[in-house]
């Protein structure tokens, strides 16, 4: 499960990290990332944040509710990999909702190495 401290909740930090952030797009995922300003480091807020998007053409809710918890999981096995000022958004796109969890992780990590985020992608958690 995806701790508390690392979650976007605000609509303005989603909009940020869209808007002003860089974008890679994968086969099933888009992953926008952006740094944090100054003024936002010195808050409470440590760690990297993640936000997930996930619409209505990924599938009903229940396929919608699947395609989320499997993305937070994926996001904890990335979260101390990447500089704690980083905000992450993962759209997911419709081929999420037949995607296995394995090719998640690896377009997951795959797009924050484009981005300049990671080091050299591992193979998924076992």
């Amino acid at each position: 499960m995806l701790p508390e401290p690392n979650r976007l909740h605000r609509a303005r930090d989603f909009s940020v990290a869209v808007r002003r952030g860089r974008r890679m797009g994968r086969s099933d995922l888009v992953v926008h990332a952006v740094v944090r300003d100054e003024q936002d480091i010195a808050s409470t807020v440590r760690g990297p944040r993640f936000g997930l998007i996930v619409s209505k053409a990924v599938g009903p809710a229940v396929t919608r509710h699947r395609v989320a918890r499997r993305l937070r999981h994926i996001c904890t096995d990335v979260i101390g990999e990447l500089p704690e000022t980083t905000d992450v958004v993962i759209r997911a796109l419709p081929g999420a909702a037949t995607a296995s969890s394995a090719d998640l992780f690896v377009q997951l990590r795959s797009g924050l190495k484009k981005l300049g985020l990671l080091e050299a992608p591992k193979g998924p958690p076992s």
